[in-house]
């Protein structure tokens, strides 16, 4: 039978804690009580041809009614008579909500949660209203997050690592674990004018509060013996902080840039030239070399849709550069060596040429073959030589 069982009560209750309102409740966010619980109950003709079964549903629900209160109606019956049976369920407190689910102890912390915080950062309660059960889960962590976020209110956009806040029991990886919730905190808590809006996501964290953040590295390498910047016989495999890479302007006037670490080590000499390695999306670390839109620059990625994105976005900070190797020609003379690209991009690309858009089409339409991709590291070393004579 469907009837409603009292597990079936206490689901309807582990609903309304799962969602967040009965800690809602328990701030006073919603008036709740007393709650009126969906019952599904027999009728006359279930009671006739089932008279066993209603009786110990009603024994089994009404004997478990130590947190619930049940109303009861008379159903009388032509053979039966008149029969007592539950027609409402009704739940008249959150203590008996909370103690039906055995939420008691958790409900109780999280009002001690929500005291501390009207008492220390009152400013923070919409948080706490907006994310109940988050904020039980960070029960164990939420005064040392108090203490950040009071700690920053005194020391606003500080310009130091994360690692160098001094504060007991708080250390950098504390930070870095709960970046997200310290994230939403801090908007609350700061005032406009101390939050860089324009930087948003995890990895703009420190730029969007005022932290020192891990300095962006340029790795790249000398392709003319010429130019060495090491007064060393080795290869020149240099790797500088973004700031002291723009403050170069090295005297090349070809600048490689290639996404395969391999490929970016086994370069060819090339007179006045270098080689960068790219490593994949984001171009960040070269934006404030404002040296390199003087010289002649050149990508090299994989030909799949996602080396065209990345070409796309690389255009973004350097709309001169060029495309090394990435053309159709060499995409169908290393048919043999073509591989399967998992997610094709499907995006529009604004800042490709004729001839690249016309091949990034091609590749995620799939006119030329299923997510077909052709990695740089599978090219010919005798083509890039080639290559590079006529660039």
């Amino acid at each position: 039978m469907s009837w409603t069982t009292s597990a079936d009560l206490r689901a309807q209750v582990q609903k309304l804690w799962d969602r967040g309102i009965l800690l809602s409740a328990l701030m006073g966010e919603v008036e709740l009580f007393p709650l009126r619980l969906t019952l599904k109950s027999p009728d006359s003709r279930q009671l006739s041809e089932s008279f066993a079964y209603v009786r110990d549903w009603i024994a089994q629900l009404s004997g478990s009614a130590k947190h619930y209160r049940v109303i009861w109606r008379t159903l009388n019956h032509r053979v039966l008579g008149a029969n007592e049976i539950p027609a409402e369920v009704w739940i008249d407190s959150i203590d008996d909500a909370l103690a039906f689910i055995g939420r008691r102890r958790d409900a109780e912390r999280f009002a001690d949660l929500v005291r501390l915080t009207r008492e220390t950062k009152p400013e923070l309660i919409p948080w706490l209203r907006k994310r109940p059960l988050r904020t039980l889960e960070l029960a164990g962590s939420w005064p040392n997050l108090l203490q950040i976020v009071g700690w920053l209110q005194m020391h606003p956009r500080p310009q130091i690592y994360l690692r160098q806040i001094d504060l007991p029991g708080v250390h950098s990886k504390f930070i870095e674990a709960h970046r997200g919730v310290l994230g939403e905190l801090f908007d609350l808590a700061l005032p406009p004018e101390r939050i860089d809006s324009g930087a948003a996501g995890a990895a703009a964290f420190c730029r969007r509060y005022g932290f020192r953040d891990k300095p962006l590295r340029v790795r790249f390498r000398i392709l003319d013996p010429e130019l060495a910047l090491l007064p060393v016989n080795a290869d020149q495999d240099i790797a500088l902080t973004e700031g002291a890479f723009a403050g170069l302007d090295l005297a090349v006037e070809k600048v490689f840039i290639t996404e395969n670490e391999i490929n970016f080590l086994a370069f060819p000499p090339v007179s006045r030239s270098m080689v960068i390695f790219g490593a994949g999306y984001g171009f960040e670390n070269l934006a404030a070399a404002h040296w390199l839109h003087e010289r002649k620059l050149y990508y090299w990625g994989d030909i799949d849709t996602h080396g065209f994105a990345i070409l796309n976005q690389l255009r973004r900070f350097f709309p001169e550069a060029v495309s090394l190797l990435m053309d159709k020609e060499t995409l169908l003379t290393h048919r043999t060596l073509w591989g399967v690209e998992p997610s094709p991009e499907t995006v529009e690309l604004t800042r490709l040429t004729g001839e690249e858009q016309a091949l990034y089409d091609d590749l995620h339409s799939n006119n030329l073959g299923e997510k077909v991709r052709l990695e740089q590291e599978r090219i010919g070393f005798e083509w890039l030589v080639d290559a590079l004579g006529s660039v």
